[in-house]
């Protein structure tokens, strides 16, 4: 017998009960994002690869070693998107919707980079990612950062805390590094091989190192604060105004670069401390130069994106009491007659909002209770011959004590409603 095919190492099944709470989580976030007139674009999974190439870096380690890249069949080489921002930037450019036009954009998916699996960080994993174009101000960024915090309270999630910092323009970023390069080559001989490695290429992300060997070094380097220009000191400082006036507490990490070339000034991040060493949630920041840098206009922009996974693991560590979209009842139907009358019966309990699995294919009145056991409905609702003559309907509480009572079928719908919640 020939082995059984497994899925591949970091490319998980989502099976019906994890669905559910993936169902619940993505109608939350798509209500929040429609308050803000935020609206849905859908992106294509392949993209060159050059695009990433030029805006992701090709220093990064996204570029370097994490890309499922591949040449098709016409020589042209193609990358599954490792992150959307930059597929969004060029649909932009593209079809001619940046220039001199405000847009606030949403979208949802598979990403795909080739990583070390581990809880909270896959090869194939889901982002809703957020993307507002044509507004400088910080008042956009501060809408963004609100938008995040609504979202928690709509999910009803605690413990979150916003991290907060400025990168500055282009040019006072290059000072800083060169400044920062300087310090870090006198410690070179205390360097890890990742910072060894990102020295000459990618030192920023020196500072965002998790080995504690390195985080006296990290502690003595020169500030990014001190380099910032005058217009990136008055936008942060704005955005903290804004952020104070909502009432939405945030900690200054000088030393939050994120992982990706393209951002400038605002950079920050939602972290957790109840999932391991995968603590962000949810990250985003400016990157006014990227649609120029991708060949379009200049046009300034914002975003972040949300790992799906971290944050349904999070809902889930928090809030047990969502188990996942179990039917309200479970029909069982025992005889010609019942079968028949309970096939409609099911169908009007749907057309008045409830959820119902009807058995199918027969069994004995013990079979189809441990049917409904297995169904997680809160209620089994038992139709036989005398039930089907009596337009009656035998109702058996499943999850809690209620002693099993027999209702008409005309009030069935009122009953169920009141039982489960939806009639409110």
């Amino acid at each position: 017998m020939s082995k059984a095919i497994q899925a591949i190492r970091g490319m998980n099944d989502l099976l019906p009960d994890a669905v559910a709470h993936w169902q619940r989580l993505e109608a939350i976030v798509r209500d929040v994002l429609h308050a803000y007139a935020y609206r849905e674009i859908r992106l294509p999974l392949l993209e060159k690869s050059e695009l990433f190439a030029r805006s992701i870096g090709n220093a990064t380690d996204i570029v370097e070693k994490e890309m499922y890249s591949f040449e098709d069949r016409s020589g042209e080489n193609l990358t599954l998107r490792p992150e959307g921002t930059a597929g969004c930037v060029r649909a932009g450019i593209e079809n001619g919707f940046l220039h001199n036009q405000i847009q606030r954009l949403w979208y949802a998916g598979a990403m795909f980079r080739h990583e070390r699996p581990q809880k909270g960080r896959y090869r194939q994993f889901h982002q809703v990612g957020v993307e507002a174009y044509g507004i400088e101000s910080p008042d956009l960024d501060a809408e963004l950062i609100v938008m995040c915090a609504r979202l928690w309270r709509a999910l009803d999630l605690d413990g979150l805390t916003l991290q907060l910092n400025s990168l500055g323009t282009l040019e006072s970023r290059a000072a800083y590094r060169r400044e920062l390069v300087a310090y870090l080559e006198t410690q070179r001989d205390h360097l890890d091989e990742d910072s060894l490695r990102r020295l000459d290429k990618n030192p920023l992300r020196i500072l965002d190192s998790k080995n504690p060997a390195m985080q006296e070094i990290i502690a003595a380097a020169p500030n990014l604060h001190d380099h910032l220009d005058e217009a990136s000191r008055t936008h942060f400082a704005r955005l903290g105004d804004y952020l104070q006036q909502a009432g939405i507490p945030f900690i200054v990490n000088p030393r939050l670069v994120r992982g990706l070339d393209y951002y400038t000034r605002t950079v920050f991040e939602w972290t957790t401390d109840r999932l391991g060493s995968q603590s962000a949630v949810c990250a985003g920041g400016r990157y006014d130069g990227l649609v120029e840098q991708l060949g379009g206009k200049s046009t300034p922009a914002a975003g972040f994106a949300i790992g799906m996974e971290r944050l349904v693991e999070l809902i889930l560590q928090q809030d047990a009491k969502h188990s996942g979209a179990h039917p309200h009842a479970y029909l069982a139907l025992l005889g010609d007659e019942a079968e028949k009358q309970g096939f409609m019966l099911a169908e009007r309990l749907r057309d008045a909002g409830l959820h119902v699995e009807c058995n199918a294919g027969g069994g004995s009145l013990k079979t189809q209770l441990k049917r409904a056991d297995r169904s997680a409905a809160a209620y089994a609702l038992l139709l036989g011959e005398e039930e089907a003559r009596n337009n009656a309907v035998t109702v058996k509480d499943l999850r809690g004590h209620e002693a099993q009572t027999q209702i008409p079928q005309n009030i069935l719908i009122d009953f169920l409603k009141q039982k489960t919640g939806r009639g409110e």
